[in-house]
């Protein structure tokens, strides 16, 4: 099997192996594309927390992500920790010359425990300056709330999140819906003229740590295939939801998913 695309990531990474760069490259991978690699942050992390958190230089994610570029072009991007003004602005200029059409930001900014993982000024560059320059947006609640500055409690708070992030310049919006108190899950896709929600039984597990980089990776891969956006959120959260619960439960705290549940291994290398 050859790769059905190319997709470059730009993101931190997570030395657990569980979400970040780790979890993009091996989600890109499961679904049968190639994945290369722009890393912003080094984490030292397991399933019970994070230890530190160092930055890579701007320049040097800016080199990465042109060399990379410049050799192999890639079908799509997605994009996830970006942790300063400084960051953001090298990304952006980079993203100017290289000219890929299909970008998907994941903003991780709110960490499990609810604290912010990034500074007012980069949020405001990355609502002013980013959002409008990518396909899609990928926010969970709390980072929808960061966001908006809307308090979301129910669907039709999501919605309403929605519309302020497609008058920010947003071109689509998927906000995800497993913070709120409810049996069912409701993501909720949207743009200017259509919104779909996903409704999947929320599943009773601890091991959920990576899903929202898997997501918004898994998404990419469809999007860089072919596959319209709407579809491909909808093929993105059913790979999601079947990787949590062929999860492997390992680790101490919240453990991470399955991301090899699409792959039949050919007899020869068993």
């Amino acid at each position: 099997m050859k790769p059905r695309s190319k997709i470059l990531v730009i993101a931190g990474s997570d030395s657990s192996g569980g979400a970040g760069i780790q979890a993009d490259i091996k989600t890109i991978t499961s679904l049968g594309s190639y994945a290369m690699t722009a890393i912003t942050a080094v984490t030292a992390q397991n399933t019970t927390g994070i230890k530190s958190i160092v930055g890579i230089e701007p320049k040097e994610i800016s080199k990465q992500i042109l060399f990379s570029c410049k050799d192999i072009r890639p079908d799509a991007i997605k994009i996830g920790m970006l942790h300063s003004e400084r960051v953001i602005d090298s990304v952006i200029d980079s993203l100017r010359s290289i000219k890929v059409i299909k970008i998907v930001l994941d903003p991780v900014m709110v960490a499990k425990s609810g604290a912010q993982l990034i500074s007012d000024n980069a949020i405001n560059i990355l609502k002013n300056h980013l959002i409008k320059r990518v396909s899609l947006i990928t926010p969970n609640i709390p980072e929808a709330e960061v966001l908006t500055d809307l308090k979301i409690k129910n669907i039709h708070d999501m919605t309403q999140a929605g519309q302020v992030l497609l008058s920010m310049g947003a071109k689509n919006v998927l906000i995800k819906g497993g913070h709120l108190k409810s049996k069912v899950v409701k993501d909720i896709f949207m743009n200017k003229k259509e919104i779909k929600v996903f409704l999947n039984k929320k599943l009773k597990t601890k091991n959920t740590h990576g899903t929202g980089c898997t997501l918004s990776s898994a998404i990419t891969t469809f999007f860089s295939c072919g596959k319209l956006l709407n579809k491909s959120c909808e093929l993105g959260i059913k790979y999601v939801n079947q990787s949590i619960r062929s999860n492997p439960n390992f680790g101490k705290g919240h453990g991470p998913i399955n991301h090899l549940n699409s792959i039949t291994i050919n007899k020869k290398f068993r």
